[in-house]
């Protein structure tokens, strides 16, 4: 697995040189676990254009058996204040340009760097790492998949047992749901879940309350699970006793929409032409002031991250990202409708991660 991360880091220096500097100094614990494997909550890393042997990773006291294991590959210090450690060094090795992540860094943290790097010119160069995240290896597909067959299973598994149905609240769903996440090898969900019925489906991001289930309600549920720091995300509409006309019709029209959307998802696609396509569909029913956010987001190691499938989204798709398709149609005080799975942009036709049906079910 070590070559994962020593890949990773060799594509980043190639990032460095285009940037002009001779270090990148990382801050970001979501970039640092992406380039060397340490899932701690204290580190930094100086990545060095010379190559690993030249690269330094500090941590804290707290994570020395940890650090051991986890970057074995890369010189580790030790020191509280990682970054100032790392800050210390590049100016005692007398560096030329040295890069950091301005956009994680405090007006705070800035001045600080500033002073220690009085030897060392300082660089913003924002967005370097990221970079290279929006495109997925297979080891990070491989956990994405696992964290949607994680959820898939939960969803299964509450379905089945009855968790969906008249006189729970929305709370009892989610915690029962992420529970059984926990169960298929989540180590927890990917943000908090959205269990919303009734008038609440209508709301995009409702947040779970002691309301409670009732017979015709439409109930939507956004969930996630976790795995290897990777995260799911998916949702479902679900209706509870025999569906009314209107929940018909606008069920299948969210599901046209997605399959449209999902139809969109390939290499070389504009991300706002996706958007396009799964919005024309509910534009053209004349539904379209009642769908009002993006279509979707790229989905790794956050569970939004770039790119943005919107209408203002910029930049087109490549295989290897990974996203969501996520179209909803809400009616207040009635209720709405959103579906939304985890894709893989490959050749030809998208991998779908998340595989629970997208069929009307009755409950």
């Amino acid at each position: 697995m070590r070559e994962y991360f020593s890949r990773r880091r060799a594509a980043l220096r190639s990032l460095l040189a285009d940037s002009g500097v001779d270090a990148l100094l990382v801050t970001d614990l979501l970039n640092i676990r992406y380039l060397t494997g340490f899932t701690g909550s204290n580190a930094a890393l100086l990545v060095h254009e010379g190559g690993d042997d030249k690269t330094i990773f500090c941590t804290d006291g707290r994570y020395t058996v940890q650090s051991a294991t986890e970057v074995p590959d890369l010189e580790r210090v030790l020191d509280r204040a990682s970054a100032a450690k790392l800050a210390d060094l590049a100016a005692e090795k007398k560096l030329g340009k040295t890069g950091f992540e301005s956009q994680h860094v405090s007006v705070e943290q800035h001045e600080d760097l500033k002073v220690r790097f009085d030897r060392v010119e300082l660089v913003r160069t924002p967005g370097l790492v990221e970079q290279l995240r929006l495109v997925k290896d297979e080891q990070e597909i491989e956990a994405l998949r696992q964290a949607c067959a994680a959820a898939d299973r939960a969803l299964e598994d509450l379905v089945s047992a009855g968790g969906l149905r008249p006189g729970r609240t929305e709370l009892d769903v989610a915690r029962d749901l992420e529970n059984r996440m926990l169960g298929h090898g989540s180590t927890g969900p990917s943000f908090d879940t959205i269990v919303a019925a009734g008038a609440n489906s209508a709301i995009p991001h409702h947040r779970p309350t002691s309301a409670v289930l009732a017979t015709g309600d439409f109930v939507k549920i956004d969930f996630g699970a976790t795995v290897d720091g990777y995260h799911s995300d998916m949702t479902r509409t679900f209706v509870l006793g025999k569906p009314a006309a209107w929940q018909e019709e606008v069920y299948e029209l969210v599901q046209r929409a997605q399959a449209a959307g999902c139809d969109a998802v390939f290499p070389g696609a504009k991300v706002s032409e996706v958007d396009k396509a799964a919005r024309g569909v509910i534009v053209d029913a004349g539904r379209g002031d009642e769908f009002g956010h993006g279509l979707g987001h790229g989905v790794g190691l956050q569970v939004h991250e770039a790119p943005s499938l919107a209408t203002t989204g910029v930049g087109t798709l490549t295989a290897g990202m990974a996203v969501t398709v996520e179209p909803g149609v809400y009616l207040p005080g009635r209720g709405g409708v959103r579906i939304e799975d985890t894709l893989v942009v490959r050749e030809g036709t998208p991998e779908l991660l998340t595989l629970s049906t997208k069929e009307l079910v009755v409950v």
